[in-house]
């Protein structure tokens, strides 16, 4: 469905922006902003462009190139035409265009696809995950501190701190983003948070369904009820997505598929938190619903992962979460053994994943989850893209996004191979460099 937009908010301050070119800002907010509907004479640019002297190209096309599911040209070009891919291949057959950009031996790859993040709040919790990594206990209320400063913020505020995080996640590569309510947990903030987030990306997700509001800690059930209600009806016309944290301390399996079930049949498809802190009833929820994701997945019994084996639901696996809280990781590659799809994403929030680094998480992946760096990359990319449900992103072949990332390093394994390093150099979005 295609989101209500309000009126596109004025550019940042460019005094306040770390970009040296004071147009820098506007042009990434521009870039990050993608409509869902694009014709020809939409396109930032209508000249085509040549980059070629790519030492490794990852199409995510298994048709091409070695055959694999990276679909990897050596000795590659891709050809730009407006917004789209137009050609890939060997650079010795490449067309003429009208502009030529040399690639100088680097690898070039698809933008990251972050299929899963929190970035409409306000706050953070320095505090909480300084006493977690010093052994201390800690008992500042958790998302409840971030669901005060979030209220309390401006709409400003909160479009302000929304767009740092973007133009943090496109300089590392990120080129589609999805992004959640869940830290307003009223009708009107979540419904604002929305319509901050549907300024700039389609993929919006509903997740009222975060926690039980403190406003209702002695009565959940008038919670579920106002989340599949009122809070519903303000909230539907701004998202793609609905979504709920199916666990111990937050939502059981039956409020999960009520709040679900409600959200679907407003026209909201279904993705689910499912499975992070202990074995639950989410990932087979997900299935049940044709969710296009199970996030997180952590803890699986074989019937889970069979289920997931056996659906269209991907597995969002979240690295950084892990990471930032030392819980155990998710088995990357019991679930790819068994033939489960899986994405890579960030979970940028600010309790327990503050990255926005989809490379970072490829190389924890890649280093302790039992993923390869093919697979890694391909779960970051073609992975996100499958748990978004599109086809138009993730992939540099004829009629996708001209959405791409330029690595400073002769292939892509280098994101797991050099951990920490800004290898991005240059990111392409909709045609348009903006990196």
């Amino acid at each position: 469905m295609t989101p209500v937009r309000p009126p596109t908010p004025p550019a940042p301050d460019p005094a306040a922006s770390p970009d040296p070119d004071p147009t820098a800002d506007q042009a990434t907010k521009d870039a990050m902003s993608s409509p869902t509907t694009v014709s020809p004479a939409d396109s930032a640019s209508t000249a085509s462009t040549l980059i070629t002297n790519i030492a490794a190209l990852v199409t995510n096309d298994p048709s091409l190139g070695d055959r694999s599911p990276l679909g990897l040209i050596q000795d590659a070009a891709v050809v730009i035409d407006g917004e789209r891919i137009a050609w890939t291949g060997d650079q010795r057959k490449a067309p003429a265009t009208d502009n030529r950009v040399d690639a100088g031996g680097r690898a070039v790859i698809p933008g990251f696809v972050d299929s899963h993040s929190h970035l409409v709040f306000a706050g953070d919790r320095t505090a909480e995950f300084n006493a977690r990594m010093s052994g201390r206990a800690y008992s500042a209320g958790g998302i409840r501190t971030t669901v005060a400063a979030t209220r309390a913020a401006t709409d400003g505020e909160l479009e302000a701190n929304l767009t740092r995080y973007l133009r943090e996640a496109l300089r590392q590569g990120t080129t589609t983003f999805e992004t959640k309510s869940g830290y307003g947990l009223t009708v009107e903030d979540e419904a604002r948070a929305l319509r901050i987030a549907a300024a700039h990306t389609d993929e919006v997700t509903y997740l009222g369904a975060h926690i039980v509001s403190p406003d209702h800690a002695e009565d959940p059930a008038a919670y579920v009820a106002l989340v599949t209600g009122e809070m519903l009806d303000a909230c539907a016309p701004y998202a793609r997505w609905i979504d709920v944290f199916c666990e111990k301390g937050a939502f059981d399996g039956d409020q999960a598929r009520a709040i679900l079930t409600a959200g679907r049949a407003k026209g909201l498809h279904p993705r689910i938190h499912a499975n992070q802190l202990s074995y639950g009833p989410g990932v087979r929820l997900a299935v049940e619903l044709d969710a296009a994701s199970a996030d997180h997945c952590t803890h699986l019994t074989d019937a889970d992962v069979d289920a997931l084996a056996n659906s269209r639901t991907v597995a969002t696996l979240l690295p950084g979460a892990e990471f930032s809280t030392r819980a155990q990781w998710p088995d990357a590659r019991r679930l790819l053994d068994a033939g489960v799809t899986v994405a890579l994403s960030t979970d940028c929030n600010p309790g327990s994943s503050f990255t926005s680094s989809v490379p970072f998480c490829v190389a924890l992946a890649v280093r302790d989850m039992g993923m390869t760096p093919d697979e890694a990359v391909w779960s970051a990319t073609a992975g996100g893209a499958r748990a978004l449900r599109r086809d138009d992103v993730g992939r540099l072949t004829p009629g996708a996004y001209a959405d791409l990332a330029l690595l400073d390093a002769p292939s892509h394994v280098h994101l797991a191979y050099r951990p920490g390093v800004p290898l991005v150099t240059g990111v392409w979005r909709r045609g348009v460099r903006v990196v």
